[in-house]
């Protein structure tokens, strides 16, 4: 199975695994699953991190070492996935997730996420 995961969820299976559900953490480390994470969520803990946000206090280099050594793939944004974002509805304004929603869907990948708004985009949007 193709799993994409959500930013928030991303940061929590390297610094806080206890955030996810048993069944998330299983997914994550099922070696028969792939594990995909988007360039937006890099560009997104980037930015937070340079605002100085207390949820992104993570050095994205070191995530990035992480993901390598734990074998996740990174998912680039696409300009169509980008125009995709165009056509989605209005569920959710936080641009980083309507974008994450597009990609899940263009991959085809289930989606992890822990916000509930997500889901009414698709149901390849699984809930942690």
């Amino acid at each position: 199975m193709r799993i994409l995961l959500d930013t928030h969820v991303l940061l929590w299976s390297f610094y806080t695994p206890e955030r996810l559900s048993l069944s998330a953490q299983e997914q994550i480390q099922d070696a028969d699953n792939v594990i995909l994470f988007s360039a937006a969520s890099i560009w997104e803990i980037a930015i937070k991190a340079a605002l100085r946000r207390q949820d992104f206090q993570i050095e994205p280099n070191r995530l990035l070492d992480l993901m390598g050594a734990a074998g996740f793939i990174e998912a680039p944004v696409t300009s169509r996935v980008a125009i995709a974002v165009r056509d989605l509805p209005q569920h959710h304004g936080d641009p980083f997730d309507r974008l994450l929603v597009a990609q899940a869907m263009a991959e085809p990948a289930i989606f992890l996420t822990a916000d509930s708004k997500l889901q009414a985009y698709s149901d390849l949007v699984r809930l942690v």
